[in-house]
């Protein structure tokens, strides 16, 4: 079997939003599995000096131009919250506890916190807010809250910032196949492609 498709994203980051309800409809005709990955841009922005799309300017100004066109062409309801961005830790946390012991409820998890942070306006820099997302979702909620106010959450997230760095990831979303990768939303059709080609891109007279 083919090794996932890795699906990196900030669950702070708008276009990771797009992507995550678009992500698996597009890529189905594949028969690829998806490996969710959330790590953290901040850690990605130290790196490359770059800083947040919506404390840009100009670019910031285009980018919430292009956010809300793109809500309209996909259907899907957008709104920036006024604590956005919002630091990610407790979300991203969550997600890999979910993944390691309730894995079924690991992307609905995901899925149900993007749309709560940009559908529905809720702040999920609040590990309490995090649990109350999940409740409905996971078996032990008791064991989602105490891991998260755990010295291992922490460690586990920084494992997976310093695994994207390592792969050359600094935006989000970003998407890993084949060792191939490719930055943002916009990406994807360029993706499907590669996928089409058998994960080459296909001789050219030159």
């Amino acid at each position: 079997m083919p090794d996932p498709i890795e699906f990196w994203f900030d669950f702070s980051s708008p276009y990771a939003y797009f992507a995550a309800h678009t992500i698996e409809r597009r890529l189905e005709p594949y028969g690829r599995a998806i490996a969710w990955r959330p790590f953290l841009l901040g850690v990605a922005f130290r790196v490359t000096g770059m800083s947040g799309l919506s404390r840009t300017p100009l670019r910031g100004d285009y980018a919430r131009h292009d956010w809300r066109r793109l809500s309209r062409m996909l259907g899907v309801p957008f709104a920036i919250p006024p604590h956005h961005p919002y630091p990610s830790q407790p979300v991203a946390r969550a997600f890999y506890h979910l993944e390691a012991h309730e894995p079924a409820a690991a992307v609905p998890f995901a899925k149900a916190a993007f749309d709560a942070h940009f559908a529905h306006g809720i702040d999920l820099s609040d590990a309490d807010a995090v649990v109350a997302l999940a409740r409905p979702l996971v078996s032990n909620p008791a064991a989602l809250s105490a891991w998260l106010a755990s010295p291992e959450a922490k460690a586990r997230l920084a494992a997976a910032n310093e695994e994207a760095i390592g792969k050359g990831v600094f935006g989000s979303p970003f998407f890993i196949a084949d060792h191939e990768p490719f930055w943002g939303w916009d990406r994807i059709g360029m993706l499907e492609q590669w996928l089409r080609n058998g994960s080459r891109w296909p001789e050219t007279n030159t």
